[in-house]
């Protein structure tokens, strides 16, 4: 496992349910609110700073998620998105980076078919039995409570850039 994700080059992320706990909130114009994780946010911004690209693929749309995307830097948006397998193939294409170095953390059924593409699969501790199935690893956190930051954590170790990633942090 060590291995495979020591080749990761890029993390491909899921949403509803893997950034954010999966819950949707709508307000009285139907406007849509989501919580994230700030602890997800410094992991995936530890990740980019060591070189490792990070995007998003979602099926629902969300000014939520694209201001929270553009908060981070993350460019790699898809969203409105159901066939996750052909987005993971699109982005390795335009991104260069083949499958078997692309990480993709999902949460549910939809996500299954990319998650089995990638070259390694990410899946939260509140996924459904079939999704923890063909997991990797399964954090031990479960969505939008640092789910995210543990993954971004293992493939940061497994690369041997963990310490250099916090040194900044540390006195």
């Amino acid at each position: 496992m060590t291995a495979q994700l020591a080749d990761i080059q890029l993390l491909l992320l899921d949403v509803d349910g893997v950034l954010t706990d999966g819950s949707i909130t709508y307000t009285d114009t139907g406007e849509q609110i989501k919580t994230f994780n700030a602890k997800d946010g410094l992991g995936i911004r530890l990740l980019m700073d060591a070189g490792i690209l990070v995007g998003i693929v979602t099926a629902r749309v969300s000014g939520a998620l694209r201001h929270r995307c553009e908060n981070l830097g993350i460019t790699l948006v898809f969203d409105g998105i159901r066939d996750k397998a052909s987005a993971l193939a699109a982005i390795s294409e335009t991104t260069q980076v083949s499958t078997a170095q692309i990480a993709f953390m999902g949460d549910d059924l939809i996500d299954l078919p990319a998650m089995t593409r990638a070259g390694f699969a990410f899946t939260v501790a509140d996924a459904p039995v079939e999704v923890k199935d063909r997991a990797h690893l399964i954090t031990e956190l479960p969505g939008g409570k640092g789910a995210v930051r543990q993954a971004c954590e293992a493939i940061l170790k497994a690369k041997g850039l963990w310490e250099n990633a916090i040194s900044r942090f540390l006195l």
